[in-house]
């Protein structure tokens, strides 16, 4: 059982990559503002799911640390890009 665990780790690894390869691609190429954001959010979060997978397979407990924090700020940007696309302001005066 032990054998599976590295290679399904390398398995999502790779899966994840090409999933941010393709948000890349719509992240420069999306025609409008509301693709480019959902590229931004969908690469926020394969990033935070491959550090998760370098902590499961490097065992460190430091990676999940740095996938929670990825977590927050790509919330609160996606939050803030929303609300600068509906309102065309942030912090409201």
């Amino acid at each position: 059982m032990s054998a599976v665990l590295p290679m399904a780790v390398q398995f999502a690894l790779a899966c994840f990559s090409i999933a941010m390869l393709c948000a890349l691609a719509r992240l420069l190429r999306g025609p409008a503002a509301q693709d480019r954001i959902l590229a931004l959010d969908t690469l926020y979060i394969n990033g935070m799911l491959t550090i998760l997978m370098l902590g499961i397979g490097l065992g460190s407990a430091v990676y999940f640390d740095i996938a929670l924090l990825i977590a927050l700020f790509g919330f609160v940007a996606s939050t803030a890009l929303a609300k600068f696309l509906l309102r065309g302001e942030v912090i409201e005066p």
